[in-house]
């Protein structure tokens, strides 16, 4: 009998096998990064390896719950080595975004003091560890002295607040982050589609849901009722899921676009105070504003060369490469787009694109050319790109305003 108890484990059932399969995947995955990373020394892929090892190994505790082993193993240690690590992961988050985001992004000694707490509480549970192990009957029970009154009774509770507090707060800075990264390509990119980065948006709102749906089951547990093992198994369930899309989406999306940018001189072009303050007031009122009489000559300069060159049909065309066509500096050319025009860089360069696709349209062109090909032959590079912008400019969808067009010449 002894002999079949100690074989019961591992219990592959409808709770353990699930996590066990997706905790797995995510592992490969995870491993997949950091090989990467060796290769090509990316610190976003060794961000997001980590990133996805500790999600995986916060799922220990109920995988192997479920399979059984504090039923077979009633004396079991595990618990002193499952480590909570989640005040690792706040920092990690912020710092996956901000590797991708910055085009010169660098991991300095300062960003290991974000990770000062996590290391505390980590030398705090070798010290629990290394105590109870010296205690008498320490082979004989699951959880020591320190564990059962002093690390659950007073550390867990305060541990609690300190996570849900840190985490919000970096939260916050990883969002601002990423928006104000959005915001920014609008400045020095006259096609962003492929720099928007929507998986870092979707990445931020998936640990955001986990986080959310983590603290709102510890509040019900706490105040409401105390949940069962099996009634907790769905947030380790969603958060199985979430590790395999993060690492599907992960590892094959491109996230290191902004080290192959050129920006000039201004290698540190994102984050800064002038440009923060340009994207405050990125359109000042033509009206109100007296224009120097520099800003109306390259204005006017801007606006000649437009017409004759028609630089604006080349899909890859930046703030930084054509402030040099113009013989300007790049922030010569940003303040007389802003200022001159009351515009952002892609606006700018957009709305031109826009009006070369109108009169591609009056011409007749559409009777050889898609409505896509007619975009992409005006330097738009994608067909989300294109829809977006031509609504945003002209109130309505190019298929819209194609037949309203058709119809006027009908009519005429």
């Amino acid at each position: 009998m002894g002999f079949l108890y100690f074989f019961s484990f591992p219990d592959f059932n409808l709770y353990s096998t699930p996590l066990l399969v997706l905790v797995l995947q995510g592992l490969i995955f995870s491993g997949l990064l950091l090989i990467r990373y060796r290769k090509k020394r990316n610190i976003s892929d060794v961000l997001l390896g980590i990133i996805l090892l500790i999600t995986c190994y916060h799922r220990t505790t109920y995988t192997i719950g479920f399979m059984g082993w504090y039923d077979t193993f009633r004396n079991t240690k595990i618990n002193y080595y499952l480590v909570n690590l989640t005040l690792f992961m706040a920092p990690l988050l912020y710092f996956y975004v901000k590797s991708v985001t910055t085009s010169d992004f660098k991991f300095t000694k300062k960003g290991y003091y974000h990770f000062i707490p996590g290391v505390l509480y980590f030398l705090f549970k070798m010290v629990v560890l290394a105590y109870d192990s010296t205690l008498p009957g320490f082979s004989d029970t699951q959880n020591g002295y320190l564990v059962v009154n002093l690390q659950w009774k007073y550390v867990e509770p305060i541990l609690t607040i300190l996570t849900i507090c840190q985490m919000l707060l970096y939260l916050a800075f990883t969002f601002q982050l990423y928006y104000l990264y959005r915001s920014n390509i609008q400045h020095f990119f006259s096609n962003t589609y492929k720099l928007e980065l929507n998986w870092i948006r979707s990445f931020l709102y998936i640990y955001s849901f986990l986080f959310i749906y983590e603290i709102m089951q510890t509040v019900i547990n706490l105040s409401i009722t105390e949940l069962s093992w099996k009634q907790k198994w769905w947030e380790q369930f969603f958060s199985a899921l979430a590790i395999i899309y993060i690492g599907i989406k992960g590892y094959f999306t491109d996230t290191i676009k902004l080290t192959k940018l050129n920006y000039g001189n201004s290698s540190a072009i994102f984050h800064n105070s002038t440009l923060q303050s340009e994207i405050a007031n990125p359109k000042k009122d033509n009206e109100t504003k007296i224009k120097s009489p520099d800003i109306v000559i390259k204005k006017e300069q801007l606006e000649t060369f437009i017409e004759n060159k028609k630089p604006y049909l080349d899909p890859d065309l930046n703030l930084v490469e054509f402030s040099k066509k113009l013989n300007m500096t790049r922030a010569e050319l940003s303040e007389v787009i802003n200022e001159g025009f009351a515009l952002n860089f892609n606006d700018f360069i957009n709305q031109y694109r826009v009006d070369a696709v109108k009169q591609m349209l009056t011409d007749g062109k559409h009777q050889q050319l898609s409505l896509l090909g007619i975009a992409y032959e005006c330097g738009f590079n994608s067909k989300a790109t294109f829809n977006r912008v031509f609504k945003k400019m002209t109130q309505t969808s190019p298929t819209e305003y194609l037949k309203s067009t058709s119809n006027q010449t009908l009519l005429k």
